[in-house]
């Protein structure tokens, strides 16, 4: 008895169905990359990709996701549903074939998708092996069908009344498997829900779905296939999402496609229009064919690949390049990245030659020559490539390999982006002269830049006498306790200078005001003394280039009087450090001292020294002066009033700005980067006119007391 019930309980049908499913459980990274919080989000991936494909074949219009409270997924489509028949070479269900069979669905040979993001036939297998549980549930034909999954074997579950689990008793199928019809739907209604537990023997405790993640995803994905809707709904409450306090649900849809999906992406103000390149190729490549006698023969096949490319250049120096194969992201790049960088640097160093009168530059200096760096400077783009089983490096799809792909996107970007910088409409014309102006002033910047690079640590800094001679360093090499002041003028340096500790206080004086950096050009900001004695001193380059690592010092401290020209210089300083050092202030390394107003000299009772007050504002003046007489001291009715950093005595300066010990100092931050580089733009930008209304409409607010004259 016993004999019989162990054979019954392996049979030969569960080494057909789990062969290969094992593997993919031995190896999870061969097939998901990792099995951390990435490896998850990449099966989610699988389960969605799936339906977006049916979006692409024009089968689908919506696409639920619901991120359940026991840590189970659901993804819901309204496509045409996985085949429920019976597949002939196996004799199993589609459903149990595409759920337990390794490269087997209908991404193959071309016969259900043109153009997909899934083409191994393996994502839903995978993620159904590393499952504690999978049910799948597809509406065809006016029924609804049924089949559970326990680690990618296919069974039942019995479930309690509290809802259905992994924990639930599970017994296998045996004989055959039952493709199960539970419900009824209406006529032409189809469709296909997954739902699964990520299984925590493969993937430990602490991987978790991240909710901003895939809505970046989803977001993206519905750029790419205009009037797909997905709704992305949250019932964990995990803390830190929009969902901690109870269920969050948003829906995306976008009508318009890679154009719109760059004017979103673009983080800067544009200086052309979103252009929107087109254009297709063939190209014939040798693939395996099964015959009818089952055998491998190599056959040639024409491949059609189509380009969709939307790109503009803003006034900033940051990149932001997306490229897609099909739907799926291919964050390494690959062949259509390679073809469309290519392309452009070709276009743009043919145009820049045309014109090099215009542009003043040398065709024969070697040196004066376009690099890629200088093309895509500012540029925001999103490359699309559409074609039939591509090549992928591993199943993660990262990196596109298909090599034809890459002489066909370069030769659309070619002859459409001539086409636009040739054009003689007068937009485009516009836009083209101040698109070539751009990319030779950042070229020209990349060799004034490169010039001007200085050795970044301070041994090597003073050895070579490369640091401004005007600079007062310090004498420590700790850059997390070191301190840059820069100083207003020459006479406040003279006050810091006795006023500073040694150890690890440097000073930088600058005279006046500095270059306004948010309407100059690069090449102008480097020509400036004070903004090139700056970076210099810093040792840690600018804009693109920056690394903050090679900071000199750890605290940036800009020390101005306490008056509007003083408020003017530290803004102009701020407009540096933010446009051409971002991080230093991203990284909450900038400060500004906060230097007294007034001082009051309280006199001592008896024998008692008399004692100092500083004040920082009239409000805070008028507080201690009503606080001192409701005590009854007496003080001076001399209040000095501060006009300069050089008025202060080094004690007085030391005690009140520079002494960590009893100093204020504000950390200047930028938590909201779009706004603030909206209000650099508005109040430091080269556009006139918003910043006059911005002063009309505040004037009513103004303390006409408070401005020197």
């Amino acid at each position: 008895m016993t004999t019989t019930s162990a054979e019954s309980s392996y049979t030969a049908r569960h080494l057909s169905v789990l062969e290969g499913l094992e593997a993919v459980r031995k190896r999870p990274g061969m097939y998901i990359g990792s099995t951390d919080s990435r490896g998850l989000m990449h099966c989610l991936w699988e389960i969605i990709d799936n339906s977006v494909d049916e979006a692409l074949a024009g089968n689908c219009s919506q696409i639920r996701i619901v991120l359940h409270a026991d840590s189970s997924v659901t993804v819901e489509d309204d496509g045409r549903g996985i085949p429920v028949d019976i597949e002939p070479k196996t004799g199993l269900s589609g459903v149990e074939v595409v759920f337990t069979k390794l490269h087997a669905g209908g991404k193959f040979g071309g016969g259900s998708y043109t153009a997909s993001g899934g083409l191994h036939g393996v994502g839903a297998s995978v993620v159904n092996a590393l499952s504690a549980r999978l049910d799948v549930e597809v509406d065809r034909g006016g029924k609804t069908h049924r089949m559970t999954f326990h680690r990618g074997e296919p069974g039942e579950f019995t479930d309690p009344k509290a809802g259905p689990g992994p924990e639930s008793p599970f017994v296998p199928f045996v004989s055959r498997s039952e493709l199960a019809v539970v419900g009824k739907v209406r006529r032409g209604v189809t469709g296909t829900r997954v739902r699964y537990w990520a299984d925590r023997q493969v993937f430990p405790k602490n991987a978790v779905f991240s909710y901003d993640e895939l809505v970046t995803r989803v977001r993206q994905t519905t750029f790419l296939v205009p009037g797909l809707r997905v709704t992305v709904r949250d019932e964990r409450g995990v803390a830190g999402t929009p969902g901690e306090g109870g269920p969050h649900e948003e829906t995306f849809v976008h009508d318009g496609g890679s154009v719109d999906f760059v004017d979103f992406l673009a983080p800067d103000t544009p200086v052309t229009a979103t252009w929107h390149l087109t254009g297709s190729g063939s190209f014939t490549e040798t693939v395996p064919v099964l015959d009818d006698r089952g055998h491998m023969s190599p056959q040639a096949v024409t491949r059609e690949c189509e380009v969709d490319v939307a790109m503009r250049w803003g006034a900033g120096y940051e990149t932001e390049l997306r490229t897609f194969v099909n739907i799926i992201a291919t964050p390494k790049g690959g062949s259509h990245l390679a073809g469309f960088e290519q392309g452009l640097l070709k276009v743009v160093r043919k145009q820049v030659e045309t014109n090099a009168r215009r542009l003043k530059v040398s065709t024969k200096d070697s040196a004066e020559r376009i690099e890629k760096d200088d093309v895509l400077a500012g540029l925001t783009a999103v490359v699309t490539v559409r074609l039939a089983e591509p090549q992928f490096e591993g199943q993660t799809k990262e990196v596109l390999g298909t090599a034809p792909v890459r002489a066909i996107v370069s030769r659309v970007i070619e002859t459409e982006l001539t086409s636009l910088l040739t054009s003689t409409k007068r937009d485009e014309k516009t836009q083209a002269a101040m698109l070539l102006d751009k990319i030779v002033a950042e070229m020209r910047a990349r060799i004034t830049a490169r010039k001007q690079k200085e050795i970044s640590r301070r041994k090597n800094a003073l050895e070579t006498s490369s640091l401004p001679a005007k600079l007062v360093d310090c004498r420590s090499d700790d850059v997390d306790r070191s301190e840059l002041f820069i100083v207003e003028g020459d006479s406040a340096l003279g006050t810091a200078r006795l006023a500073r500790s040694s150890d690890f206080q440097a000073l930088l004086p600058i005279r006046g005001k500095i270059l306004n950096v948010q309407k100059a050009s690069v090449s102008d900001m480097l020509r400036n003394a004070e903004c090139t004695a700056i970076i210099q001193v810093l040792g840690a380059g600018s804009g693109r280039s920056f690394d903050l690592d090679a900071a000199r010092y750890g605290k940036i401290v800009l020390m101005t009087d306490a008056d509007v020209d003083g408020a003017h210089i530290r803004t102009l300083l701020l407009t540096l450090f933010y446009r051409y050092m971002k991080p230093l202030v991203e990284a909450g390394r900038v400060f500004a001292a906060v230097p007294p107003l007034h001082r009051i000299e309280v006199i001592g009772a008896g024998r008692r020294k008399n004692e100092y007050i500083y004040t920082y504002s009239e409000a805070e003046l008028a507080a201690t002066l009503r606080k001192l007489d409701r005590s009854g001291r007496r003080y001076k009715d001399e209040i000095q009033r501060y006009k300069g950093l050089g008025e202060m005595d080094a004690d007085q300066l030391a005690e009140t700005t520079m002494d960590p010990r009893h100093r204020t100092l504000r950390r200047v931050t930028a938590e909201h980067a779009e706004a603030a580089e909206h209000v650099f733009h508005l109040l430091m930008g080269s556009d006139v006119a918003p910043r006059k209304e911005f002063i009309v409409a505040g004037a009513a607010g103004l303390d006409t007391a408070r401005i020197d004259t």
